[in-house]
C-alpha cells in the first residue's frame, strides 16, 4: 500500500463526537475511475438483479439516474427515501430468561466508576476543542454535502510546547543565577552539547555529566524536580500513579506511553511523547482495577519491528513452519502501521503470518484443535479457545507472541466454541461447547480463574456459536445459533438474555439459518444475516413510533425481514460508517447505516466469503489522498469509496488481501480444503510433496517456504499417497479409486500415457526398490501390485504382478537390500500379524511369487517396520506393535532376537522412520535415532533400544489424528500430516535436547529401576532379589544336602519361573522369545551362547516383556463375551466347552498339564507341582476336577475362584 500523507485523526471509543464525522469524506470529491477488479454496484442493482426489490419502505435499490465514466461503468446514487426500518410486521411475543451469577463477587461500585471513565474524555483531551456531539438518524438519508471538517489540533500542541518551553528556559535561567563560576561554565559547556527537548542526548553530554560535581548533580535533581515536561504541567503526585501503571502493565484498551527503559533519559522520553501520534488517551483508570505483572506483561509500544519466527527450543522438536489451515475459523487480520500480519489456526496451533517478510510465529499452548478467536480493536490481544480434554482459553500479545492470561477448565464439558472480546479489550466473552451452554462474561485482566457473570442457555437454541459486542456500550452483546438470536444485558453481577422468536410465518417469509449479528450504529437495532439472503432486523420490544430511539435493550423483538439479495450471507460486520455483508458468491459488498448499497467487490474469485477483517491504522481517514487510485462509489458524483485495507477468507482454504487504493488483491494462502494422507520429502534436496482429498497435488520448498509448483486433478481423484523415487526423478501418486500415476518430479506432468488401474479400492502404501526398478502399491483390498521399470520412451514403468497375501489389511510396505547382493526384497506387514516376503528375481509378469510368510505376532497386532540401522553386527528388522513394544527380528530367518518396551504417550507407535544423522560415536560408529508417530502425537528415540524410557520423547501433533510422517533427506526436519485437520507441521530437531533428556535420566539402571513399583527401595525389587536367589536354590536341587553356591547369576531355564512369581504369566511362545533373546545376545561377538543372566540383566527382561500397564480385566471379559453364552450372571462357558478349547486352540495344553495345573488351581495340589517336589496323579486329578469345578463358569467365577486375581473383583462386578 502506498503512502499516506498525515490525515486528520479519527474518533475511537472514548473520544468526544466530532462534529459531521460521518461526512468526513464528502470534502474529497474526487473523479476517479473505477477499477476492473471492482466496480459500482448500481449497474449489478440494476441489471443483474441480484439485490431484489423489497416490499414497499425495505426497497435497497438505487437511484435510475446513472452517471457514465470514461472506463464505461456505470454508477448510480440512491434516491432519497425514509427509513427501511419503518412499518414493520406485527408485534412478537419473547421468551425471556434472567440468569443471575451468584458467584460474582466484584465490587459493582468500581465498575460502574470504570465504566464512566471509558465513556467520558480526558479533560486535556477535551480541551483541545468543543466538538458538538451530532446523531445520524437513520430514518432518512439526504444527499451528503460537502462540510468543512474540524482540522487538527497541531497548532494548538505548537503553541502549547512553544509557551512550556518560554517557562522551562526562564527556570533554567533563575538557577544558574545561584551557581558559582565554575559551575557556569560547566553548565555553558553542557549547554553547547544540550539537544533541544524531545530530542536524545548525545555521548558527549554524557560524558559532561560525569564530570560534574556532587553539588552540581544536586543542583541538576532540584532543576528536574522544577521542570516539567514541554506541553504538559504535572505534580509530583501525578507523577507517581503514572511509573505505578508503568510498572504494573499496560491496561487493554487505554493507550498508555510506551515503557522507558532505566537507561531512557528525560530527552528520550520526552522525543517518544511528543512524536507518538495524536491519539486519544483513556481517562485514569483505578489502580486495583489493572493486572498485575505476573499476570499481564506490557509489550512495547514504540513501533519496533519484532521478529517472532520460529527457532531453536530446549525441546527435542519444536515447530517451525505449518502448512495448511482450518478453514472453518475465520482469518483475522492484524495488519496495522507497522505490519501486515493475519492470523489463522493450524490444528491445535496458532499462526501469525506475516505476509509481507513470509515468516511464521507458532502460538502453542492448546492441546487440542483450536475452534475460535477474537482479536481486540487495536490488534494487540488475542484469543483463542478449544474444546476437548483440558481445554483452555488462552488470551496472547501479538507484538511478541507470548500468552498473557489462561482460562482452564471451562466446563465440565470441555472447552469453547465463541469468544470475543469488548472494543477496549478488557471484557472476554465466552460460549461453551456444552450441550446446555453457558455464555461467560470474564475480566480476564483481573482474574483468570472465574466469570464475573454467567448464564446457562437452554440446548432449545441450539449451539450459539457466534457473539458480538454492541461497540457503543458493550455491556450488550448478542450470540446467535442457526435458529436462534439471543440478546444480552450484563452487569459486575448478573447477566440477562432474552431470545425473542421468529418463525417464516410471522412475516410470511421464508428467514433461512442464521450466520452472524451485529448493532446497528447510533440506533437501538441489530441485524442478522441469513443462509438466503434475508436481513432480519431486530429493535426493542415497545410500541412502534416514527422517532428512532439510540437507547439500547436487550429486550428485542424482529421488526422485519429485508430481502437484500439471493445468495447467502455468510459474514456479516462493520467497518468506520459502513455495514459489510459478505457472501457464498465470493462478493464483498459496503452499505450505509440505512441500507444503501455503497460498494460492491464482485471480482475477487476466491470462493465463498466466510470471513472479512480490516486492519487497523488509528490516524486513518475516508479522505483519498492525491495521486491515489481508489474507486468511485455508487453514487452520482462517484465519489472515492475510501476504506482500509482488508483480508478476506473463503471456505476452500484462500485467503487473499485487498488493497483498497487500486483494489489490489494478493493471494496469501491457497492451501488445501480436504484431508492430508500423502506426503513424501525428496532424497536429495529440501522438497516437500503434501497431496490431498482436494484432488491438490503442491511441491514445498521448506527451507525457503515457497510452492514450487502445483496441480489440481479432475474432481473425483482424491491423493491418498505418494513416494519420490531414491534418485528423485520421479513421483509415484496414488488415489483413493485405486489408480496410480507416475509423474515427472519437477513439473508434475504424467509420465505414463494411462494411469495404472489395477487396483479397486484405494491405495494406501507407494514405495520404490533402492535402484528406482520396482514400485510396489498396497491397497485396501488387501493386495500388493509391484511394477517394474522399462527402457520406454512413452512409458518408463510397466506392471509386472499382484498377489493378495493378506487376510486382513495391510500396515506395511517395506523395500530392503540382500546381504549377499545387490538386488532389492520387499516385504509387507499386515494386520494378520503376517511378514510376507515376496522374490522379485523369479517374479515375472502376471505371476508375482511369495519367498516367504511368518507369523511373527502371536497376540499383538504389528503396525509399522523399517530396517534397523547398522549400528549393531547384526541386520535387523524393527517392528512396532498395538501392545508398546518394539521387537527386532533378524533379517535372515525372521528368528525375534529382541523385545523392548516402547513409547507408553497413550497410543502405541503407528509408525516408524530412522532419521538420517551423521554424528559419531566416541568408538566411531554413527549415532542414530528414531522418529516415530502415535495416533496423535510425535516424537524421538534413540538408538539403540532398551527399553530406557528415558531415551524418548513425544509432544503432540495433530489433536485430531497424526496420519503421516516424513523426515527431511539430511535428518534436520520432520513433517507430520493431520488428515482431516488439513494441516501439516514441519518441526525442527534438536539432537542435543533429547541427548541431555536422555543423561537426566541416570544411567546403567537407574532408569529401570524407576519402572518397578516402589523403585530400588520398593516391596517388588525385594521380592525379586529373593526369588532370583531362590531359583539358584531350585536349579541346585531343594531337597540337596550338599553345599550352596551363591552366585550372581542363575540359569536360563528358572527365568520363566521367576517371571510367574512376579506376576507376569508368558506364554510358551513368549518364554522362548526371551530364552533366545538372552542366549544369542553374545552369539554374534563371541560365538558362544549365553546360558545364565544375572540380576541386572534380568530387571532389563522383565521390563521389557511384561505387558505395558500389567494386566488387565478386560481381557478375560473380553474373552468370555465372545466364547460364551448370556446368562442371569453374565456370559457363561459350559465346563466341557471351556476344557476342550485349552487344549485345542492357541497354545494348547496336554491332558497331563491341564490336570494338573486346575487341580493345582482348585487348591487340592500343593504348590509347586511336579516342576519342584510333587508328582500327579492325571486320573485323581480329573476326579477332583469333575467334582469342584462348576458345570457353567463366568467370568467372574473364573478371575476369583480358580485364578484367584482379587484384582480382578472390582472390575468384574463393576461391568
Amino acid at each position: 500500500m502506498s503512502d499516506k500523507p498525515e490525515s486528520p485523526k479519527i474518533p475511537e471509543a472514548g473520544d468526544p463526537p466530532m462534529e459531521n464525522a460521518n461526512q468526513v469524506s464528502a470534502e474529497q470529491d474526487q473523479e476517479n475511475s473505477l477499477t476492473e477488479n471492482a466496480q459500482p454496484m448500481a449497474e449489478q442493482n440494476v441489471n443483474s438483479g441480484e439485490t431484489e426489490a423489497v416490499e414497499n419502505d425495505a426497497d435497497v435499490k438505487p437511484d435510475e439516474s446513472v452517471k457514465q465514466e470514461n472506463d464505461g461503468t456505470t454508477s448510480s446514487e440512491p434516491e432519497e427515501r425514509g427509513d427501511p426500518f419503518e412499518n414493520s410486521g406485527s408485534n412478537l411475543s419473547e421468551s425471556v430468561n434472567v440468569i443471575q451469577n451468584q458467584n460474582a463477587d466484584q465490587d459493582v461500585e468500581n465498575g460502574e466508576a470504570a465504566n464512566e471513565q471509558s465513556v467520558e474524555p480526558p479533560a486535556e483531551n477535551a480541551g483541545q476543542g468543543d466538538q458538538e456531539e451530532t446523531e445520524a438518524p437513520v430514518e432518512a438519508l439526504t444527499e451528503e454535502q460537502p462540510e468543512q471538517v474540524d482540522e487538527p489540533k497541531e497548532q494548538d500542541d505548537e503553541q502549547q510546547d512553544q509557551t512550556a518551553n518560554e517557562e522551562n528556559k526562564e527556570n533554567e535561567i533563575e538557577l544558574e543565577k545561584e551557581k558559582t563560576e565554575g559551575e557556569v561554565e560547566l553548565e555553558k559547556e553542557k549547554t553547547q552539547d544540550e539537544v533541544e527537548p524531545g530530542e536524545e542526548k548525545t555521548q558527549d553530554e554524557d560524558e559532561s555529566e560525569k564530570e560534574k560535581t556532587e553539588g552540581e548533580v544536586e543542583l541538576e535533581k532540584e532543576k528536574t524536580q522544577d521542570e516539567v515536561e514541554p506541553g504538559e504541567e504535572k505534580t509530583q503526585d501525578e507523577v507517581e500513579p503514572e511509573k505505578e501503571k508503568t510498572q504494573d502493565g499496560v491496561v487493554p484498551g487505554i493507550e498508555e506511553n510506551p515503557v522507558v527503559s532505566a537507561e531512557a533519559t528525560e530527552g528520550e522520553l520526552e522525543t517518544r511523547e511528543t512524536t507518538s501520534p495524536q491519539i486519544p488517551v483513556a481517562p485514569p483508570v483505578n489502580q486495583n482495577m489493572l493486572p498485575s505483572v505476573s499476570r499481564l506483561l506490557s509489550p512495547d509500544q514504540d513501533g519496533t519491528e519484532t521478529s517472532m519466527e520460529g527457532t531453536m527450543s530446549n525441546s527435542a522438536l519444536n515447530i517451525i513452519w505449518s502448512f495448511g489451515l482450518n478453514r472453518d475459523v475465520p482469518v483475522l487480520n492484524l495488519t496495522d502501521k507497522d505490519r501486515k500480519m493475519i492470523l489463522y489456526p493450524c490444528a491445535h496451533v496458532g499462526v501469525l503470518y506475516d505476509f509481507q517478510n513470509n515468516k511464521q510465529h507458532i502460538l502453542q499452548g492448546h492441546t487440542n484443535a483450536i475452534t475460535c478467536s477474537c482479536v481486540s480493536e487495536d490488534k494487540k490481544w488475542l484469543v483463542t479457545g478449544d474444546k476437548g480434554e483440558d481445554a483452555m482459553v488462552i488470551v496472547w500479545d501479538t507484538t511478541t507472541g507470548t500468552p498473557i492470561q489462561t482460562l482452564f477448565d471451562l466446563n465440565p464439558d470441555g472447552g469453547v466454541v465463541a469468544v470475543a472480546l469488548t472494543p477496549d479489550a478488557r471484557y472476554l466473552a465466552t460460549l461453551s461447547s456444552a450441550r446446555s451452554q453457558i455464555l461467560s462474561i470474564w475480566d480476564w485482566t483481573i482474574d483468570g480463574e472465574s466469570p464475573i457473570c454467567t448464564a446457562q442457555l437452554s440446548p432449545d437454541y441450539g449451539v450459539q456459536n457466534f457473539i458480538y459486542f454492541n461497540p457503543e456500550d458493550f455491556h450488550y452483546l448478542v450470540t446467535n445459533s442457526s435458529s436462534q438470536v439471543i440478546f444480552c444485558h450484563w452487569d459486575e453481577r448478573h447477566l440477562e438474555y432474552f431470545a425473542p422468536p421468529l418463525s417464516d410465518q410471522d412475516f410470511n417469509k421464508q428467514v433461512g439459518n442464521y450466520s452472524q449479528s451485529i448493532f446497528q450504529s447510533n440506533s437501538s437495532r441489530a441485524l442478522t444475516g441469513t443462509s438466503i439472503g434475508n436481513l432480519v432486523v431486530w429493535d426493542n420490544n415497545k410500541p412502534l413510533t416514527k422517532v428512532v430511539s439510540t437507547e439500547q435493550s436487550a429486550d428485542k423483538k424482529a421488526l422485519k425481514i429485508i430481502k437484500l439479495q439471493d445468495r447467502g450471507i455468510n459474514v456479516l460486520t462493520t467497518t468506520d460508517k459502513y455495514i459489510v455483508v459478505g457472501d457464498m458468491a465470493g462478493h464483498v459488498k459496503f452499505f450505509d447505516q440505512t441500507l444503501k448499497l455503497i460498494y460492491w467487490y464482485q471480482d475477487f474469485h476466491l470462493g465463498p466469503i466466510t470471513s472479512v477483517s480490516f486492519s487497523h491504522i488509528p490516524e486513518f481517514a475516508p479522505i483519498a489522498p492525491e495521486g491515489s487510485k481508489y474507486p468511485g462509489d455508487a453514487t452520482i458524483s462517484a465519489k472515492n469509496f475510501v476504506i482500509r485495507d482488508f483480508v478476506v477468507g473463503t471456505n476452500i482454504a484462500i485467503f487473499g488481501n485487498v488493497t483498497a487504493d487500486g483494489t489490489k488483491v494478493q493471494v496469501i494462502h491457497r492451501e488445501h480444503d480436504a484431508a492430508i494422507h500423502a506426503l513424501s520429502t525428496h532424497p536429495k534436496m529440501p522438497y516437500l510433496v503434501i497431496g490431498s482429498y482436494s484432488g491438490l497435488i503442491q511441491i514445498w520448498n521448506y527451507e525457503k517456504r515457497t510452492v514450487m509448483v502445483s496441480r489440481t486433478f479432475e474432481r473425483g481423484l482424491h491423493i491418498r499417497c505418494s513416494s519420490f523415487d531414491p534418485k528423485g526423478e520421479y513421483l509415484a501418486v496414488g488415489f483413493t479409486n485405486g489408480t496410480v500415476r507416475i509423474l515427472d518430479a519437477i513439473t508434475l506432468n504424467d509420465e505414463m500415457s494411462e494411469p495404472f488401474r489395477y487396483s479397486r479400492d484405494a491405495i494406501t502404501h507407494l514405495v520404490f526398490s533402492h535402484n528406482s526398478v520396482y514400485l510396489a502399491a498396497a491397497d485396501a483390498e488387501h493386495s500388493l501390485t509391484v511394477y517394474k521399470k522399462q527402457n520406454s520412451a512413452e512409458d518408463p514403468f510397466d506392471y509386472l504382478g499382484r498377489y493378495r497375501a493378506h487376510y486382513k489389511p495391510i500396515n506395511d510396505v517395506l523395500f530392503g537390500i540382500h546381504l549377499d547382493s545387490n538386488l532389492p526384497r520387499l516385504m509387507t506387514l499386515g494386520e494378520d500379524r503376517f511378514l510376507v516376503e515376496y522374490d522379485l528375481v523369479a517374479s515375472v509378469r502376471d505371476n508375482l511369487v511369495i519367498a516367504s510368510s511368518d507369523r511373527i505376532e502371536q497376540s499383538g497386532i504389528p503396525k509399522c517396520m523399517a530396517w534397523y540401522p547398522p549400528i549393531t553386527k547384526e541386520h535387523f528388522l524393527i517392528t512396532a506393535n498395538d501392545q508398546y513394544k518394539f521387537k527386532l527380528f533378524n533379517a535372515t530367518t525372521k528368528m525375534c532376537r529382541r523385545t523392548l518396551l516402547g513409547p507408553t504417550y497413550g497410543s502405541p507407535v503407528l509408525k516408524v522412520s530412522i532419521l538420517p544423522t551423521k554424528e559419531q560415536t566416541l568408538d566411531g560408529m554413527e549415532k542414530r535415532y528414531l522418529a516415530y508417530h502415535t495416533e496423535d502425537k510425535v516424537g524421538l528415540h534413540i538408538l539403540p533400544l532398551d527399553g530406557n524410557p528415558h531415551n524418548s520423547m513425544a509432544l503432540i501433533a495433530h489433536p485430531n489424528g497424526v496420519s503421516n510422517l516424513v523426515c527431511s533427506y539430511d535428518g534436520r526436519y520432520l513433517f507430520t500430516a493431520g488428515g482431516s485437520d488439513s494441516a501439516v507441521h514441519m518441526w525442527e530437531v534438536n539432537i542435543n535436547a533429547l541427548e541431555a533428556q536422555s543423561r537426566l535420566g541416570g544411567e546403567d539402571l537407574l532408569p529401570f529401576y524407576g519402572l518397578l513399583d516402589g523403585g530400588r527401595d520398593g516391596e517388588l525389587f525385594a521380592e525379586l532379589e529373593d526369588y532370583f536367589y531362590y531359583g539358584q536354590i531350585r536349579n541346585q536341587g531343594v531337597d540337596s544336602q550338599e553345599i550352596r553356591k551363591v552366585s550372581t547369576k542363575i540359569q536360563l531355564s528358572e527365568v520363566p519361573f521367576v517371571m510367574r512369581a512376579l506376576g507376569f504369566y508368558p506364554s510358551e511362545q513368549e518364554i522362548e522369545d526371551m530364552m533366545n533373546e538372552v542366549k544369542f545376545s553374545e552369539y554374534v561377538e563371541t560365538g558362544q551362547y549365553v546360558e545364565e543372566i544375572d540380576l541386572g540383566e534380568f530387571i532389563k527382561l522383565y521390563v521389557n516383556h511384561r505387558p505395558a500397564f500389567g494386566l488387565s480385566p478386560d481381557k478375560v471379559l473380553e474373552a468370555f463375551d465372545i466364547l460364551g453364552i448370556p446368562t442371569s450372571e453374565g456370559c457363561a462357558v459350559e465346563r466341557g466347552e471351556l476344557l476342550d478349547i485349552l487344549q485345542s486352540k492357541g497354545e494348547h495344553m496336554t491332558e497331563y498339564e491341564l490336570a494338573e495345573y486346575l487341580s493345582t488351581l482348585l487348591g487340592h495340589n500343593l504348590e509347586g507341582g511336579s516342576s519342584e517336589l510333587h508328582n500327579i496323579d492325571p486320573v485323581e486329578a480329573g476326579e477332583l476336577i469333575d467334582q469342584n469345578l462348576p458345570h457353567q463358569i463366568t467370568a467372574d467365577m473364573f478371575s476369583k475362584q480358580i485364578l484367584g486375581f482379587s484384582m480382578y473383583t472390582d472390575a468384574v462386578s463393576d461391568q
